[in-house]
């Protein structure tokens, strides 16, 4: 069956979204699901990912979040044993033939996901992907068209669970930060790999740049970011405010939520930021800000695109000279610039 063919949302009542196996990516799904929440209003909604369980958790309406066991034979199991609900309706964000796999065991009357990488016959509505490549944001939403569903919102936002808002303001107290201090978050580390990374010696830089205009610079990341933490703290000779490895994937949010302004790669928690309502500067060099890039107008994509960019490589094989090009003026400039301008949370 074609993508073409349809489907009539009234006939779905349970409904399983497999959302992205990254946490960038599964915030830039956000209005996919809420697009698929206004088409399926009273649909039984889980949405199934690493992420979902701690990014959902303020957004009840938005469908009940499972999370997923490690390892691909566990998933094919958990899939497998998903047919005892008899769904209606398996929506396949991913593009991996894994994923693909994983909703055809779950047996669902209608499997939607875009065709490639073998995955055709595993879908009963294998969508066919854009001519030219688009936003993610825009990607994920186009495979609502076989429901009806067209020119849904396309900017991402994400709630605040109240009691993590408590635990991020004791974590900003602990860092020597005053309540509505117009702090910036510097954040440390991408899962890709270092080459969405920028010097140390450069972060040290902004730092100082920002400290002497009398902002406060915190420094954030998971455990694997302390090593880049201690470089950069070389770098700037002195001990940097930091709570890198003190917050945890459910508290993200609500933490990056305290920050007038984020720093950060092209990564997960610029994603976060900016659903929030946190004015982000992105530093881009080995991927294409007009696919990833943080939806909005307060947002900040910086890119000083080489002949060799996006080559969308962990690790740079010559110079590093796409994020090499980004000068700590013009970062600092950028963060001037949306200090204030912050969004409504």
């Amino acid at each position: 069956m074609t993508a073409e063919a349809g489907i009539r949302p009234e006939r779905l009542r349970r409904v399983l979204v497999r959302a992205p196996n990254w946490l960038g990516d599964t915030v830039m799904a956000l209005p996919a699901l809420r697009a698929l929440r206004r088409a399926l209003p009273d649909a039984e909604l889980s949405v199934a990912g690493p992420w979902v369980v701690p990014l959902l958790e303020a957004e009840p309406d938005l469908g009940r979040p499972l999370a997923l066991p490690a390892g691909p034979a566990r998933r094919l199991a958990w899939a497998r044993a998903r047919r005892r609900q008899e769904l209606d309706l398996a929506l396949v964000l991913p593009g991996s033939f894994a994923t693909a796999l994983e909703a055809w065991l779950t047996g669902a009357r209608h499997r939607v996901g875009y065709a490639g990488d073998g995955r055709a016959r595993l879908l009963t509505h294998a969508v066919a992907p854009p001519a030219d490549r688009v936003h993610q944001v825009d990607l994920y939403l186009g495979l609502l068209g076989c429901l009806g569903v067209r020119d849904a919102p396309a900017t991402p936002t994400l709630a605040v669970a109240p009691a993590r808002r408590d635990e991020a303001r004791a974590l900003w107290r602990g860092a020597g930060l005053g309540p509505g201090a117009p702090a910036v978050a510097i954040q440390l580390g991408a899962a890709f790999g270092p080459s969405k990374l920028w010097p140390a010696e450069r972060l040290a830089a902004l730092a100082a740049v920002l400290e002497g205009d009398g902002v406060p610079v915190v420094f954030l990341g998971d455990p694997t970011a302390a090593p880049l933490l201690a470089a950069v703290a070389r770098a700037a000779g002195r001990p940097l405010r930091s709570l890198v490895g003190r917050d945890h994937p459910a508290l993200l949010p609500a933490l990056l939520a305290e920050f007038a302004v984020l720093v950060a790669p092209d990564s997960g928690p610029a994603h976060v930021a900016a659903a929030v309502g946190v004015p982000v500067v992105a530093l881009f060099g080995p991927t294409d800000p007009r696919l990833t890039a943080p939806r909005g107008a307060a947002h900040a994509a910086l890119w000083r695109r080489p002949p060799c960019a996006p080559c969308f490589l962990p690790r740079c094989p010559i110079d590093h000279r796409c994020l090499a090009a980004l000068a700590v003026a013009d970062v600092a400039a950028a963060v001037r610039a949306r200090l204030g301008a912050r969004a409504p949370a």
